[in-house]
């Protein structure tokens, strides 16, 4: 099968390129810098050199290809208006990569949420992931009326070695760079907010089970696990050597130096479930719990 795979130089979608060349499948991987594209082809990834905004270059390979798999940016309009017109008709598969953060809350670490959601549970997302629901509400109606079998998958904090070019998550390296800069293990507020997880070799998995058997307009949550911020910060505190040392970053210094990113992704909530992935398409996570890893592999 041929695929086409934007963010292909990324942390998911290297991983998920990787993931599928290695079982056969010729990959071609959009990439916007010209130096990472012969580290790609080493990978076994056919390199497309360009960006989201080229409509025509996404039209071509889209349609070249068997599929389409996006995991470059979230919450580009363009890019995904562009791929699903390349693709209205013809039935091919069109997965879009979305993030837990959409049913994320504002509690800034001070407060642990009881709200646990599957992927039917309604929610009302926070004023900075408004578009992205939008975005991914927009992917599933060109399952239903515009023959593409699209297919979102929504996944929760994601860590472990990438399994394609070498490079990093967006949360845990994040705190741990702190962490090393302050000489403990970081969380936000009092750190009692709780996040889903997912190993990233389990998520790559997730996508070659949602290409071989997702009905169109599907939708999953990624996670096999949760934690609380502040057991994180313990965790990265002692395998640092910070002997379990841990330290409150305030909100509003957190959102200051990272701006609304630190809201959404590691002063929030975001606890899901993956029902439908594990039901509908038979996912079984197997790899190592996030706290175990951070220990085993943080050095």
């Amino acid at each position: 099968m041929k695929i086409f795979i934007t963010g292909a130089s990324g942390y998911i979608g290297g991983s998920v390129s990787k993931t599928f060349v290695d079982q056969g499948h010729t990959v071609y991987g959009l990439v916007r810098n010209p130096d990472k594209m012969e580290p790609l082809r080493q990978l076994g990834i056919e390199p497309v050199l360009g960006t989201l905004d080229d409509a025509q270059l996404l039209t071509d390979y889209a349609q070249a290809s068997d599929a389409v798999v996006h995991t470059a940016d979230s919450d580009h309009h363009f890019a995904v208006e562009t791929l699903i017109a390349s693709l209205r008709g013809t039935g091919k598969a069109f997965i879009h990569t979305s993030g837990s953060s959409v049913v994320g809350d504002d509690a800034r670490g001070d407060h642990l949420s009881s709200h646990i959601y599957d992927e039917e549970t309604p929610f009302v997302p926070m004023d900075i992931r408004a578009d992205r629901v939008n975005i991914n509400k927009r992917v599933r109606r060109a399952g239903v009326d515009e023959d593409v079998r699209s297919i979102v998958i929504v996944p929760s904090m994601i860590y472990g070695d990438a399994l394609g070019l070498p490079v990093e998550s967006d949360q845990l390296p994040q705190i741990i760079r702190k962490s090393r800069e302050w000489g403990a293990g970081v969380h936000v507020g009092k750190g009692v907010n709780r996040w889903s997880n997912v190993h990233i070799r389990d998520l790559a998995q997730l996508y070659v089970l949602a290409l071989e058997k997702a009905p169109s307009a599907s939708y999953f949550y990624a996670s096999d696990g949760e934690e609380s911020y502040g057991d994180i910060a313990r965790a990265v505190s002692d395998a640092l050597g910070f002997r379990g040392k841990t330290i409150s970053w305030p909100a509003e210094e957190a959102i200051a130096e990272l701006g609304d990113w630190a809201r959404f992704a590691i002063a929030s909530n975001s606890r899901v479930r993956s029902v439908h992935a594990r039901n509908l398409l038979g996912w079984q996570p197997k790899e190592e719990g996030l706290l175990s890893w951070i220990r085993h592999h943080l050095k």
